[in-house]
């Protein structure tokens, strides 16, 4: 498209694209925004060194003259985004990128990838925080996606609530904090379990969790206690019937006087299953595949759609909404601005989305975009401390019915309000 456009004489016209979600992921009451600062990341670092130009020109997906816009390349527009561990719904205008045509269209994959990841799997984890209700939320999906997304993976699961990771690139790079605990391999590894535990206390000490269901769990717990004289951190289970098994765990740790040793549970834990432990003496849970899947839902299936150009090349080109109309794949064009209307206590109602222009809110109606890129220069930075209190804080603010589990529609509607005020509906709600 660069090249064609480039040719045209057209590559350079002003231009807005919005990434935004159609729906919501079939069921889901409400999404989490994931991924803002692995995106701004890539927006400061996307360029095209000399191998990856060699390899363009080579296989003639470029031209000499778009080789040469592409080594020149850096981004030199706006860009205005939903902030990190922020909510959203059907139409939600979560980034809107100002720029070029082709200095923003070429960011398209790189957005929409890093996006339609994180917020999948943050959206799943806020769902897993939910039916854990205080109960803390472990990541250790590391084996079930690729190197890249692991790491990914438990950045996003942090941002919507899990307190730890057991991938420690992610802590390294992103300072997420990291646990974890021993596999069976490394009892079988041992004469005994007794022997495997020993060494496993001897490097870690008491506060460690030991995994106790590689043989016989009753043996297994009596031989932890034992061992530390009542003062073991965890155990872990990971197999069978885990609300009975915790049950007969909890009453054995309590008769060997070991109270204080928690009880932690893995196993292709989902959201739903969480829920179904609730009873359970359970301390924490251990969440993997089904996490770093999107419980069922891997993507969000966000786009990344032109909604406004200039008529020309001129800096005083008038911008012109454009919109696609494809069927079942319509977008509404013009620039989008958003904010989310409260009542009277503070509770969400309504997503309104202004077209052309800001709608107007009342006293206690909140804006949603926040300035991330100004000039090519990124400017919107946020720690994932501050993800997490204003995932909190978003989620506070919509009605108890988000927390259904049952399939249902989005908790609150869009509202599309033209420049004069006008409600022109949200052509998403039907399949949100």
């Amino acid at each position: 498209m660069v090249r064609a456009a480039l040719g045209s004489g057209t590559a350079l016209r002003r231009s807005v694209f919005e990434l935004f979600p159609r729906r919501l992921p079939e069921g889901r009451r409400y999404g989490v925004v994931a991924g803002v600062g692995r995106a701004l990341d890539a927006i400061e670092d996307f360029r095209f060194d000399q191998a990856e130009l060699d390899f363009l020109l080579e296989h003639k997906v470029v031209d000499d003259a778009t080789a040469q816009w592409c080594a020149d390349y850096r981004f030199s527009g706006n860009i205005w985004g939903y902030a990190e561990g922020e909510v959203y719904f059907p139409g939600s205008p979560l980034l809107v990128v100002e720029g070029t045509f082709a200095e923003a269209c070429v960011l398209e994959t790189v957005l929409l990838s890093i996006y339609n990841y994180d917020s999948a799997v943050a959206s799943a984890a806020s769902r897993m925080v939910a039916m854990a209700n205080g109960r803390p939320c472990i990541e250790m999906g590391s084996r079930r996606t690729n190197e890249g997304a692991a790491v990914a993976a438990a950045r996003a699961a942090y941002v919507a609530g899990f307190g730890a990771s057991s991938n420690l690139e992610a802590g390294r790079r992103y300072g997420v904090p990291t646990t974890g605990t021993a596999a069976h391999s490394f009892t079988l590894l041992h004469d005994s379990e007794t022997d495997a535990f020993t060494a496993q206390l001897h490097a870690l000490g008491e506060g460690t969790t030991l995994l106790v269901d590689t043989y016989d769990v009753e043996e297994a717990v009596r031989t932890g206690v034992r061992l530390t004289e009542g003062r073991l951190g965890a155990v872990r289970l990971d197999s069978g019937d885990l609300p009975e098994m915790s049950r007969q765990v909890r009453r054995l740790l309590d008769s060997l006087g070991a109270t204080d040793t928690r009880i932690i549970v893995t196993s292709d834990l989902d959201e739903w299953q969480i829920a179904a432990l609730a009873g359970a003496p359970v301390d924490g849970y251990g969440v993997g595949t089904n996490l770093v899947t999107g419980s069922g839902q891997p993507t969000c299936g966000f786009v990344y759609k032109l909604v406004a150009r200039a008529t020309g090349t001129g800096l005083d080109a008038e911008l012109q909404p454009v919109a696609k109309k494809s069927l079942n794949k319509a977008s509404v064009g013009g620039r989008k601005f958003a904010l989310r209307r409260l009542d009277s206590r503070d509770r969400a109602e309504a997503e309104v989305i202004g077209v052309g222009t800001p709608p107007r809110g009342d006293h206690n109606d909140r804006p949603l975009l926040t300035e991330l890129v100004r000039g090519g220069e990124i400017v919107g930075r946020s720690t994932l401390v501050a993800a997490r209190q204003r995932h909190l804080d978003s989620l506070a603010e919509l009605p108890l019915t988000a927390r259904k589990m049952s399939r249902g529609e989005a908790v609150i509607p869009t509202h599309y309000l033209e420049a004069d005020g006008d409600d022109v509906g949200n052509p998403f709600a039907a399949r949100s």
